[in-house]
């Protein structure tokens, strides 16, 4: 008999706008997490650890343009795309992260590959990319990110001298876009997984909290797996998948006032704007935000698939 296990991912959570979504859209968006969730459900079905569900399940939403990761990264003031992503294992702690890479089709599989194969555990940049193609990686031009929905994104948001949009002609368009997957293998095994192409018209290489273990992803056995979206800059300041490990470990919260708390209560004091999905050792998986919606869904202990955007759902 086998023991229980699940999944659940997010692919963004921010302004989502029901006014400006049109019933093709919505469709296509839920097609996209149902079809990311049986992935990474797939996986953990056959006996395969929770590192490889996370990879499979982010995978799918890097190589849609409807998600701001891989395929459908958004773009740099310098008109490119740079992007980040991190993977911990819960089981030993053991982590990968890459950061500000440019040609690689699929940011999650280098970071996974830098937590297996590499004495490092962050890579960023021209480093990332050498490690990669060292690897066997295949360079991936620019061209194969460029999608005309996230340039005229950019082209609004320098006009709008910012990169927050209040007017915007999809119903997303002021998300904190960034994919992430958190599961429970069969043998009791926790991960998470992060991905994100940042903040359109982002400068000087910015990056967010989306690669920063204990910020944007956590993963640690017998407590929980977590991973962030929303605005990078005040989830690293609370430091908050960390803080939802914390909280759990220490103060004997359940999964849900963790996460709570946090979004609820101390990082929207600050004015953060986001949320996050989580799953605790049981493989009860909660979605937490702060925001009128997020991107999400989840495959639980007996099979059942949801997936939903609005936060009244």
């Amino acid at each position: 008999m086998s023991k229980p296990f699940s999944i659940a991912i997010h692919g963004g959570a921010g302004t989502i706008l029901r006014e400006k979504m049109t019933q093709e859209l919505q469709d296509e968006f839920l097609h996209q997490l149902e079809k990311s969730l049986r992935a990474g459900h797939k996986v953990l079905a056959q006996g395969g650890s929770a590192v490889d569900a996370v990879v499979s399940a982010v995978t799918v939403m890097e190589d849609s343009p409807l998600f701001n990761a891989g395929k459908g990264a958004v773009m740099t003031s310098k008109e490119m795309v740079e992007m980040d992503a991190s993977i911990m294992d819960g089981q030993d702690h053991n982590v990968g992260a890459i950061a500000g890479v440019q040609h690689i089709k699929n940011p999650i599989h280098l970071a996974r590959q830098v937590m297996q194969d590499s004495e490092h555990v962050f890579l960023i940049g021209e480093g990332a990319e050498a490690f990669a193609f060292d690897n066997g990686y295949a360079f991936t031009e620019q061209d194969y990110f460029f999608t005309e929905r996230r340039y005229e994104q950019l082209l609004r948001m320098k006009q709008a001298q910012g990169f927050a949009l209040s007017e915007s002609e999809y119903p997303d368009d002021d998300k904190h876009g960034t994919v992430g997957a958190v599961a429970l293998d069969q043998q009791g095994n926790l991960a998470a997984a992060t991905s994100t192409g940042g903040v359109t018209n982002k400068q000087y290489g910015r990056v967010g909290d989306s690669p920063i273990i204990g910020a944007g992803t956590y993963a640690e056995n017998g407590n929980v797996a977590v991973s962030c979206t929303g605005m990078g800059e005040f989830f690293i300041r609370k430091m908050v998948a960390g803080d939802v490990a914390a909280r759990m470990r220490y103060l004997q919260e359940d999964i849900a006032t963790a996460c709570d708390t946090i979004i609820q209560g101390e990082l929207k004091r600050i004015g953060g704007e986001g949320g996050l999905v989580a799953m605790d050792a049981q493989g009860q998986a909660h979605f937490s935000m702060n925001s009128s919606g997020m991107y999400r869904g989840a495959i639980d202990t007996v099979g059942n698939l949801t997936v939903k955007i609005y936060s009244d759902e």
